[in-house]
C-alpha cells in the first residue's frame, strides 16, 4: 500500500475543537480507508453535526462508498451502501435503506479485522468511472456557518 496523503490544513482545523484522542481516532480511521483505497478523492464537509468526509472514485458526492463522521465523543465510519454488505455477526448499525456504520470510540476498536473487511467489501462495490479516473484530489465541500458540535 502506498503512502496516505497528508489531510488538508483546513481538515485539521475543522477537527480542531475536538478532544485531542477524537482527532487522533479520526485521523486514524481517515488512514486506514486512504491505505485500503488509494486513488480515491476525499470530500470534506465542516458539516452541522460533525465534521465529514466521503471517499469516491468518481469525484462526485452521490458516488461516495465510505464515509467518516466526527462527533465529540466517538467517530463513525459509515457506508454508504452498507445495507448489501454481508454482516453476519450484525457489527454494522443502522436500519435505513442504504447506509450503515460502525462506531469507532477508540483506537482498539480499529485493530478489529472486520473494519478492514467491510472497508475492502465497501470498496468491491463502489462506483468506478467508466475509462481513466479523475486525479484524486482533496476537496472541501462545504463550511456549515451554524453548527450543533464543539466550536473553534
Amino acid at each position: 500500500m502506498g503512502d496516505v496523503p497528508a489531510p488538508l490544513p483546513e481538515y485539521l482545523e475543522f477537527l480542531s475543537p475536538y478532544d485531542r484522542g477524537i482527532q487522533q481516532l479520526a485521523l486514524a480511521l481517515r488512514a486506514l480507508v486512504l491505505e485500503e483505497s488509494p486513488g480515491c478523492t476525499e470530500l470534506i464537509y465542516d458539516a452541522y453535526n460533525a465534521v465529514a468526509s466521503g471517499y469516491t472514485w468518481t469525484g462526485r458526492p452521490l458516488d461516495a462508498f465510505i464515509h467518516i463522521a466526527v462527533y465529540a465523543k466517538w467517530v463513525n465510519l459509515g457506508f454508504n451502501y452498507g445495507a448489501a454488505l454481508p454482516d453476519p455477526k450484525k457489527k454494522l448499525q443502522g436500519k435505513g435503506a442504504r447506509v450503515r456504520h460502525i462506531r469507532i470510540s477508540s483506537e482498539a476498536d480499529l485493530e478489529d479485522p472486520a473494519i478492514r473487511r467491510f472497508v475492502r467489501k465497501a470498496i468491491e462495490q463502489s462506483i468506478r468511472p467508466k475509462g481513466d479516473p479523475p486525479p484524486p484530489k482533496r476537496v472541501v465541500r462545504a463550511i456549515y456557518e451554524k453548527r450543533r458540535r464543539p466550536e473553534r
